[in-house]
């Protein structure tokens, strides 16, 4: 037992953490990956169309990018505090740590990391998830920290999110999770349709769509507002202090969003309906007039056009002809009569 601490329950070695969510990284590696690629190709196009068209994939990629990684992130609800707790069961020995709890969409995540790390010869540094996507149950991963020995504040927070327990967050936070993720998914699809349409030439219904994607994602901020706030808020105490959480980074940066797509959205319509050329300017497509080359000998003849509307071409002109060539179309046309002189 003395490997063990002489403490029951036993604890297992801890196991590696990665610095943060794989999916998260999977997401912005994808996003990346695309960036790059486009700035690859950046070179090829001339003028300024180049900022125009840098400005366009850049603001559609931070858009997709966000709405994925939102809707996997675990930092929609957060709360941290530093307190002195109780570390193990069956142990009257207390630590000074930091909890943290980030409640998301699909479960809550529950960090323990000691100050300093290494306390009662042990790494306390805990990171720890339990979800309630579709298809998994809570109670039965909460049940498995238990038969783990995970430190008191990990199952005291996880508990508090159990189907039984009286603050009743579980169902709060999961009906949440579970109406904002399916509205966030109808936001993405939006968007890919706003990004196929922008692409051909159809911009204002591009733009009704990018409307739509806005739309989507405010709409899951209300569900998941007015979810959350169904009940009063479940007191939290972990040791000598009391845990508070408030909206984290993940909501604030979907509301950001989701404003930027409404403005967007809207003025795409306003400039589709006041100035179309300009619009179609924006997005590189021509304006439907069609240009007639113009011959300069300054710009070096017939292999250099420069190309001008057909409004802009002179009237046609009649030309005198000359004596000589005058006689000579009179006598092809007239062969029979003598004098075809003018």
């Amino acid at each position: 037992m003395a490997a063990f601490g002489h403490t029951f329950p036993f604890y297992t070695g801890l196991k590696p953490i990665f610095p943060m969510d794989t999916t998260l990284a999977v997401i912005i590696a994808i996003f990346l990956t695309a960036l790059v690629t486009f700035i690859i190709i950046l070179p090829g196009i001339r003028g300024k169309m180049r900022v125009f068209w840098l400005l366009r994939v850049v603001t559609s990629l931070f858009i997709g990018a966000v709405i994925l990684a939102v809707n996997f992130s675990s930092e929609w609800f957060v709360g941290q505090v530093s307190t002195n707790t109780s570390y193990k069961a069956f142990s009257s020995k207390w630590i000074s740590a930091d909890v943290g709890l980030q409640v998301g969409l699909g479960g809550v995540n529950i960090t323990l990391t000691g100050i300093p790390v290494q306390q009662l010869n042990e790494t306390i540094n805990y990171n720890e998830e339990f979800t309630w996507r579709l298809g998994e149950n809570y109670a039965e991963g909460y049940a498995k920290a238990l038969e783990k020995g995970l430190p008191d504040p990990v199952l005291y927070l996880a508990e508090k999110f159990t189907p039984n327990s009286p603050c009743g967050l579980h169902g709060q936070y999961r009906l949440a999770g579970h109406y904002t993720s399916a509205t966030l998914w109808v936001a993405f699809l939006c968007w890919l349709l706003a990004n196929v349409m922008l692409s051909m030439p159809v911009l204002v219904y591009g733009g009704h769509m990018l409307l739509a994607t806005g739309v989507f994602q405010l709409l899951g901020l209300l569900f998941f507002s007015t979810a959350t706030s169904l009940t009063p808020p479940c007191p939290l105490r972990l040791g000598t202090a009391t845990l508070h959480t408030h909206h984290g980074p993940a909501f604030w940066i979907t509301l950001t969003t989701g404003l930027l797509c409404v403005l967007l959205g809207l003025a795409m319509a306003v400039a589709h309906r006041m100035h179309p050329q300009r619009l179609k300017a924006f997005f590189t497509q021509s304006s439907g007039e069609d240009p007639a080359p113009e011959w300069n000998p300054e710009e070096g003849g017939l292999l250099s056009p420069r190309y001008r509307s057909t409004a802009e071409s002179p009237e046609p002109q009649d030309i005198p002809l000359s004596e000589a060539s005058s006689e000579a179309c009179c006598k092809k046309e007239h062969p029979r009569e003598p004098d075809c002189t003018l």
